[in-house]
């Protein structure tokens, strides 16, 4: 989210591909986290203290469905509610994931074009000491506490990209990969039959930033993550995951001992303060994206 922000300032022509592997069906509502997250945040909405939701909403919801006996570990705001429960009205209506998000774009009154990367289903799995579960029971229900042993993206081999991914990818000046999870966020469009393929034709423009400093991720459990996939736990290892389908690669310029290797996988190499704690930094991150050649 925070570079998409970043670049938002800078580019009204931003169009963003979104990641589908965290959707879920809870309660009865497709709940589409990621799109969401991109949603809120463009439109002002985002609570960034927890980094997901409407800021200031309640849960009165929740606290009803606690009351009733069901599980109520996925917090759901009441204001956020509304999103869930119209999403899932269009859908049963018979309109895709794109065109619904196409909708709530339009709603907003956004200019970055939002992409689902696919309209089909695409759910990712963590396999764990505990069982195989779900991404957000791991995340959210268990907080991320079980060892990883795999991450599937079940659903994937079956998608289908959606229709205006193929044209965005060969029309865009450059195409970026945020530094967000490389297996949980990105991982699951590149499962997608065909995106890698697409990718690799265009290989030239496409540029990736570290989601990691030194051996430290910058959110989430990536570092399990990579681990149980035996990458390299460093920006060598995530340039190695990308290797085939970019060209550059922006690492932490406190990073620069990698610099010789990362270019020995035939990547360019750029250096940067790659850390997004303010929304100036997230503009000047994007900028500097922006000028990479």
């Amino acid at each position: 989210m925070k570079l998409v922000r970043g670049f938002s300032q800078i580019d009204e022509s931003l169009a963003v591909i979104l990641n589908v592997g965290d959707n879920v069906w809870k309660y009865g509502l497709y709940i589409c986290p990621d799109i969401d997250t991109i949603l809120y945040g463009l439109s002002g909405l985002l609570d960034t203290d927890r980094g997901w939701g409407i800021k200031g909403d309640t849960f009165n919801f929740m606290n009803q469905i606690g009351k009733l006996g069901q599980e109520d570990w996925f917090r759901i705001g009441d204001r956020d509610l509304a999103t869930h429960v119209f999403r899932t009205e269009l859908i049963r209506r018979g309109m895709t994931l794109s065109e619904v998000t196409e909708y709530f774009r339009s709603a907003y009154k956004l200019d970055a074009k939002l992409l689902p990367i696919s309209d089909d289903s695409i759910e990712t799995r963590i396999i764990t000491n505990h069982g195989d579960m779900n991404i957000q029971e791991f995340w959210v229900k268990y907080g991320a506490a079980p060892k990883v042993m795999a991450v599937k993206y079940r659903g994937a081999k079956n998608s289908r990209l959606a229709a205006r991914i193929i044209s965005m990818i060969h029309s865009s000046e450059k195409i970026i990969f945020a530094p967000a999870n490389p297996i949980s966020s990105i991982g699951p469009s590149l499962a997608v039959p065909g995106f890698k393929k697409e990718l690799v034709k265009v290989k030239e423009k496409v540029i990736a930033i570290s989601p990691v400093a030194g051996k430290q991720a910058f959110s989430g459990p990536a570092i399990k993550y990579m681990k149980a996939l035996k990458l390299d736990i460093s920006p060598v290892g995530v340039a190695k995951y990308y290797s085939d389908i970019i060209g550059s690669f922006v690492i932490s310029k406190m990073d620069f001992s990698y610099e010789t290797k990362i270019k020995k996988l035939g990547l360019n190499v750029y250096l940067s303060d790659i850390a997004m704690n303010t929304l100036d930094e997230e503009r000047r991150l994007a900028s500097f994206v922006a000028s990479v050649t």
